[in-house]
């Protein structure tokens, strides 16, 4: 029983870390335009600044939900938000014009100095925690109870492997976002199959939501049983694996120097 506990938790850490891995690149892209106008020294300390105040936020939300993750209001909100985030993300990836990026770029070399962007950086990777905290939260809240000690009102474990995700994903944000950022430019599917996912955590949060006592629309034990944990892993599977394999892969694209030369 021990074995299968860990090897469940270690599959959702690695989940987790592909996960983050894949939002914090195109979170990265954000912040690298908020910070882009700073001399380098400067956009270097903003960008850390920045991810220091929202490892302090994340360890702050993530103790604060753990105390509400039991209330089926709160679950309702978290899967609802999800869902939302991973429609509107594919929408606008699909459907909005380019232009709209690119007049963002130019509004934010515009703004203010140093501080403002610090500010500006701090917001949004808070904005980005919500995001990655509540898919984590999502994915934790149906693993079977460890012997560790309760932290906040969750289990001990599981708000453990939420945390280690969490860091996790601020490192890859700081230090291997461009390997991501890579990848996301050669299998570009692999960002619409990151918030497919995200809608379908959101999914598996309104399934646990729905078996909840209080409602008891689903049985008590649905979201936990082996039926539903084995549909929900084959369907994550098959939309990483989608993204992957129908991602038409992309050339690297022209230098500065060589697009120059051409025209």
């Amino acid at each position: 029983m021990e074995l299968s506990i860990l090897l469940e938790y270690s599959w959702v850490l690695l989940l987790l870390i592909a996960l983050e891995g894949i939002l914090a690149a195109d979170n990265a892209l954000v912040l690298a335009i908020m910070v882009k106008h700073l001399p380098e020294e400067q956009r270097k300390k903003a960008l850390f600044y920045g991810l220091a105040g929202a490892f302090v936020f994340r360890f702050a939300s993530l103790f604060v939900i753990s105390f509400l993750v039991n209330v089926w209001q709160i679950q309702a909100i978290g899967a609802l938000y999800l869902l939302f985030i991973a429609i509107n993300h594919i929408f606008r990836k699909v459907a909005v014009n380019k232009e709209k990026e690119k007049n963002k770029e130019i509004q934010e070399k515009k703004q203010s100095g140093f501080w403002g962007t610090v500010f500006k950086v701090e917001l949004a990777d808070i904005a980005f925690a919500v995001d990655s905290i509540l898919a984590a939260v999502a994915l934790a809240v149906t693993l079977p109870n460890t012997n560790l000690p309760q932290i906040g009102g969750m289990d001990g474990g599981k708000f453990l492997v939420v945390f280690a995700g969490g860091l996790i994903g601020l490192i890859i944000m700081r230090f291997a976002a461009n390997l991501f950022v890579k990848l996301l430019h050669m299998k570009p599917g692999l960002e619409i199959a990151a918030f497919l996912i995200v809608g379908w955590v959101g999914v598996k949060l309104a399934v646990y939501t729905l078996s909840h006592p209080q409602l008891a629309i689903l049985p008590e034990g649905f979201a936990k049983s082996p039926e539903w944990k084995i549909t929900f892993y084959s369907v994550l599977v098959l939309i990483a694996l989608g993204g992957w394999f129908l991602s038409k892969e992309k050339k690297e694209l022209p230098s500065a120097e060589e697009s120059n030369g051409n025209g």
